[in-house]
């Protein structure tokens, strides 16, 4: 079964969208100028978000197979953003023929790209839901018409939490994690990157004022803040460490003499 759950949404280009100035970052062509103005304003300060962007997604590769390989065949992305192959699906139907994703992103122009991601294997399914990541309600709702929240998911919520801040009387970061992890059955899997000011502050400090300045929120987290996350959750090996060094395959290894990436990840599996 395939599907895509929105409606048509217009697009806002008077002020840039992450997913639009990531997408400008890895090469891609789905971005406006102002999402183009800020992502060349924060590469000029942070030279380390061209390798950073590349780095997360390999990173996303990487966890998903692990959690493929080990049984899980359900899978929610969370902020999915523009799509890149090969995507989340790709690698966990890859594994298993069989696996179910559903993408779930608040970006219009992730909504206009949605049948794109629907071309899964015919053993699963692959299904697009336009919904914002703290409308946990309607989110869920949706996906569980895909997912069996029953039964284990692979919850990916991949450089998107440093757009959230901890405010309780805000986005309540934490408690929002935690209101997703506990609609997840044990046996599933929280997947996680985070930008941190620990490797290089002065740099990610400017990289946050461009994105304030923008009107885009950022709030990148130290080590104990994002360990955090995984409060309760039983931490996979090598537990939570720059990105990079998260079962680094060969190509992650060689990438690592292009210099640091100030980024955290970590998977974790409810018990």
């Amino acid at each position: 079964m395939t599907g895509s759950k929105a409606a048509s949404t217009r697009v806002d280009t008077s002020r840039p969208h992450p997913a639009r100035v990531y997408d400008w970052w890895l090469g891609g062509k789905d971005n406006y100028p102002v999402d183009e103005e800020l992502a060349r304003k924060i590469l000029a300060v942070d030279g380390t978000v061209l390798r950073g962007a590349r780095a997360n997604r390999r990173f996303m590769h990487r966890a998903v197979r692990t959690a493929a390989e080990a049984g899980i065949r359900q899978f929610l992305d969370i902020g999915t953003g523009i799509p890149t192959e090969p995507n989340l699906h790709q690698v966990a139907q890859g594994v298993a023929t069989e696996s179910k994703v559903v993408y779930a992103d608040n970006d219009p122009i992730v909504l206009r790209h949605a049948q794109a991601l629907l071309h899964g294997t015919a053993e699963g399914s692959t299904t697009y839901v336009h919904a914002d990541v703290r409308d946990i309600d309607t989110l869920l709702g949706q996906a569980c018409e895909s997912l069996d929240f029953a039964e284990p998911v692979a919850l990916s919520l991949v450089a998107l939490t440093h757009y959230l801040g901890d405010d309780p009387d805000g986005d309540d970061v934490y408690g929002l994690l935690g209101k997703y992890v506990a609609a997840l059955a044990p046996g599933s899997y929280l997947i996680l990157s985070q930008v941190t000011p620990d490797l290089s502050p002065e740099a990610i400090e400017k990289a946050a004022n461009h994105f304030r300045r923008s009107g885009t929120p950022f709030f990148p987290r130290s080590l104990a803040e994002f360990s955090r996350f995984f409060a309760g959750l039983e931490l996979l090996g090598p537990g939570v460490i720059p990105v990079y060094g998260w079962r680094p395959e060969p190509e992650d290894v060689a990438a690592q003499a292009e210099g640091i990436v100030p980024v955290y990840a970590g998977v974790a599996r409810k018990v």
